[in-house]
């Protein structure tokens, strides 16, 4: 209840009804139907794919996208997912770390005055605790740099942290949405670039270990070098890694954008963040068995196992 009053009270400062409008349903334009067919890949029988729960956030519906109900609670998730394959194991983002406190209170004061978050276990500690030593990772590729994706990264040093240039120079940006990977320090970040041609719609693409299984692909607007990783199991099972496109599963099924105020507190690119939401949208319609993440979602999230067991 806190949580919704700051936010009205922040409406009525702002601008009262013409804000609150913009927490009314509005969806997006149907997209082009995608065309074309589902890339070939050679994902060998040991790759598998889990996920480790680091903590949650409360919210609701209202602020995840647009047309989303008040008072309607929503827990979101801060998972990572730990990707693992002969070539290289690959954690993609790392969730709340163990000092997650001090990095929450380097957030913008709004964000903090209107949130609330519960700790759980950091990733590393649940790697230790079922005897798999992080060193070995062949990295941790961050979907983008924000506080509750970084924050983990506390417990793995050295660990190479996988990052575009478009994100990098993010970090090394004054944004307050950044300072909790500069507040880091010194990570041992591991440049890659999309050196492949067209992916699924999406213009530039990385192959990871070169047999299609880990995919990555330029997914800009939430943060200037937000990705999306696909990841095609050796049973065949697909997901995709959505990072913060979109928040919830509404954003793609409707589809429906973020509401304005949190838009612009994050500083999206709309127009770019738009053009990708709707290729997602478009593969959705085309290849309904591919399991959509999106970051935060705690449903979708819920159909993959949790570390140590895992899907293959």
């Amino acid at each position: 209840m806190k949580q919704i009053l700051s936010w009205f009270a922040l409406l009525l400062v702002l601008g009262g009804g013409a804000l609150a409008w913009t927490f009314t349903a509005g969806t997006l334009p149907s997209p082009p139907a995608y065309a074309g067919e589902w890339p070939a890949a050679s994902s060998p029988p040991p790759m598998s794919l889990s996920r480790l729960p680091t903590g949650s956030m409360a919210s609701q519906a209202a602020f995840a996208y647009r047309g989303g109900r008040f008072g309607e609670s929503r827990e979101f998730c801060m998972d990572a997912v730990l990707v693992r394959h002969p070539r290289g194991d690959l954690l993609f983002d790392a969730g709340f770390g163990k000092d997650v406190d001090r990095h929450f209170k380097l957030m913008p004061a709004l964000l903090q005055a209107t949130s609330t978050y519960r700790k759980g276990t950091p990733a590393a500690v649940q790697l230790a605790a079922q005897g798999y030593d992080a060193k070995t990772l062949a990295g941790v590729v961050l979907t983008h740099a924000h506080f509750d994706h970084v924050s983990g990264l506390d417990g793995l040093p050295g660990v190479p942290v996988w990052v575009n240039a478009p994100e990098q120079a993010f970090i090394e940006s004054d944004n307050p949405n950044a300072v909790v990977a500069r507040s880091l320090g010194a990570l041992n970040y591991k440049p890659y670039e999309f050196s492949g041609g067209s992916y699924l719609g999406f213009e530039q693409h990385l192959d990871v270990w070169g047999d299609g299984s880990v995919v990555l692909v330029p997914a800009p607007g939430h943060t200037p070098g937000s990705t999306i990783a696909f990841i095609t199991l050796p049973s065949g099972m697909r997901y995709a890694l959505l990072g913060d496109l979109v928040w919830q599963m509404e954003g793609i099924e409707l589809p429906a954008e973020r509401p304005w105020l949190p838009r612009r507190l994050i500083g999206e690119n709309d127009a770019k963040l738009q053009q990708n939401l709707l290729r997602i949208v478009a593969l959705h319609k085309k290849f309904p068995q591919l399991k959509l993440l999106p970051a935060h979602d705690q449903r979708a999230f819920a159909t993959v196992p949790v570390f140590p067991a895992k899907a293959q």
